[in-house]
């Protein structure tokens, strides 16, 4: 009851929260001007907007298939249909299941174990976590957002500074432990006093094949088209407000443009830890603001961005369901141990084995 109640209340802050920034950044908002800036929008740049957001996630299914391939080689639009329905799944449920959804799906398909699916997106994440710092770096050393106090790049700094100590025992932790499952030791007995006897080793099993499931590429060019994919990636979304700002007749400074990448990425972690709902649009409108655009404009872009993403991942994601021949009942109902995937994937596999060589 109490977990419950907290929850509630934490929800209910975080909308009040986000509530109080929107009508901050709002205070001189003019609802007429804001008609007048919508009816006047080319919303031709909008598709290319979509473009590049289904090019970005190609790019990410690129990246995933090379960190996949010790274990399986798996077809670069089947990575790219289940990395859509996990981002479908967000918006039917937006509690971030989108890595368990793509992780659950390509286990179910590939007879693969759901933690060796995981522990590559885990892997991919940090790599793209690790490329996003570098351009972090280059916000704080090469541009100045026009606040008297400086509080945007000291928030930015500090953000750059915990996320790289987070990364960097995350990383150092996974080697460690990676190391000692390899040596045969038994890094996971910490399990057993915080679980029942019949959960630690079903636990420790999961989290030794999450370990061990995280492989880099020993192929050099593997690497480089890991590396590649996440720096495009990351270029990608730079890209995501140039198409926005040219509906909008608003073209800003090439470094302006990554600025709000990098301070969008910051706000929108730091608003989801805190439960605070509307961080994207009260940060786009506030940077905007901040960088000469009128709040009626910067208003128009924030919602837009999202109603364009939001329609692009809806339509992609409707369509992946349908090729990958996947039910959405099945999946909101996928609350299977991830004992119980492997033998289904196998299943499946078996069947398409039978038809291929009945078609034969």
């Amino acid at each position: 009851m109490f977990v419950k109640l907290s929850r509630w209340v934490w929800l209910t802050l975080g909308a009040i929260g986000g509530l109080l920034a929107l009508f901050w950044v709002l205070r001189d908002f003019d609802l007429d001007r804001f008609q007048t800036v919508l009816s006047g929008a080319n919303y031709f740049p909008l598709l290319l907007l979509s473009a590049f957001i289904v090019l970005e996630q190609i790019f990410r299914a690129i990246k995933w298939r090379q960190l996949l391939y010790a274990h399986r080689p798996i077809g670069l639009w089947r990575l790219f249909g289940a990395i859509m329905i996990g981002y479908f799944s967000n918006l039917l449920v937006p509690l971030g299941v989108s890595p368990l959804v793509r992780g659950w799906l390509i286990a179910r398909l590939e007879a693969l174990r759901v933690s060796t699916v995981l522990a590559t997106i885990a892997l991919d994440r940090i790599i793209d976590g690790v490329v996003f710092l570098i351009f972090a770096g280059i916000v704080i050393l090469g541009f100045h957002f026009p606040d008297a106090e400086g509080t945007v790049r000291a928030g930015i700094s500090w953000g750059a500074l915990a996320s790289f100590v987070i990364f960097a025992l995350l990383i150092a932790g996974f080697a460690g432990f990676r190391y000692a499952v390899r040596q045969e030791r038994a890094p996971l007995g910490f399990l057993s006093p915080w679980f029942p006897a019949r959960l630690s080793q079903p636990l420790a099993n999961f989290l030794r094949s999450f370990l061990e499931g995280a492989v880099w590429p020993r192929q050099p060019w593997r690497q480089v088209v890991i590396i590649g994919a996440s720096i495009a990636i990351k270029l990608i979304a730079v890209a995501h407000f140039v198409w926005v700002g040219l509906a909008f007749d608003v073209v800003l400074g090439p470094m302006e443009y990554v600025f709000l990448m990098v301070f969008l990425g910051f706000l929108i972690v730091l608003a989801t830890s805190l439960r605070i709902v509307g961080s994207f649009t009260v940060g786009a409108i506030f940077a905007l603001q901040g960088l000469g655009v009128d709040v009626e404009t910067a208003l128009a872009m924030a919602v837009i961005a999202q109603v364009v993403t939001h329609l692009t991942v809806v339509a992609t994601g409707a369509a992946a369901f349908w090729v990958q021949g996947i039910q959405l009942s099945e999946l909101i109902g996928s609350r299977q141990s991830p004992a119980r995937v492997q033998p289904v994937a196998i299943a499946l596999k078996d069947k398409r084995t039978q038809q291929g060589i009945k078609n034969a």
